[in-house]
């Protein structure tokens, strides 16, 4: 059975990061709370990883994960441009809720699934997530779920449904806002919006101007 550790005890929390990031290096699956729901994650250039991730969660290569960085620059190593819009929008709104799909850099050796190449990225404002990822790098993250099942808000709640298949559970309490992040394509000329979420339209058009959506 994961190990589960209270990250509100420090010493617990110390010690849970730690054995995160080493079972993240070793390949194993990881639970971590972020400022949206709990995340399962994995070490994203590990292809074997995420595939474990993707099987835990019973999905296929078709819906690949997001990855989840600790740092600006974590991100931009991941892609080939953030085109004319995306360091705005990371400065107006990262770390936070906002997820942005970007053409992926193409000299990783990495196997999220069928990305068709891209990479969705995001950096989330929980600082447990923060300091793992800033330790392990670049991790791909999905809500810490049986595909199909409401994403976890808690770290039991995550245990409950994933069980033996995660290593390390970080619990870091019941999440604050259930809300997932907002999605933004950035490869097309004009930025659209691909699943509406705690950073709305409005906000994103006050930086960027023009947003399009399937309205």
């Amino acid at each position: 059975m994961g190990r589960r550790f209270d990250c509100s005890d420090l010493d617990q929390r110390a010690e849970g990061l730690t054995e995160a990031a080493a079972a993240a290096r070793r390949g194993e699956l990881v639970v971590l709370p972020t400022d949206t729901v709990y995340g399962i994650g994995a070490d994203a250039f590990t292809p074997a990883a995420v595939a474990k991730l993707l099987d835990a969660k019973g999905r296929g290569r078709d819906m690949p994960p997001p990855v989840l960085v600790g740092t600006v620059r974590a991100a931009t190593a991941l892609v080939e441009d953030l085109g004319p819009y995306g360091q705005d929008l990371i400065d107006a709104f990262w770390p936070g809720p906002l997820t942005l799909v970007c053409k992926a850099n193409r000299a990783l050796s990495w196997d999220l699934g069928d990305t068709k190449g891209t990479v969705a990225v995001r950096m989330p404002l929980h600082p447990v997530a923060l300091d793992l990822l800033k330790e392990t790098g670049p991790m791909a993250v999905s809500s810490a779920n049986r595909s199909g099942a409401p994403a976890a808000t808690t770290a039991e709640n995550a245990e409950e449904q994933l069980g033996e298949s995660v290593a390390v559970y970080l619990d870091g309490g019941k999440t604050t806002d259930q809300t997932p992040s907002t999605i933004l394509d950035l490869t097309t000329a004009v930025p659209r919006l691909l699943r509406r979420g705690a950073i709305p339209v409005e906000k994103l058009r006050g930086i960027i101007g023009y947003v399009a959506t399937d309205d």
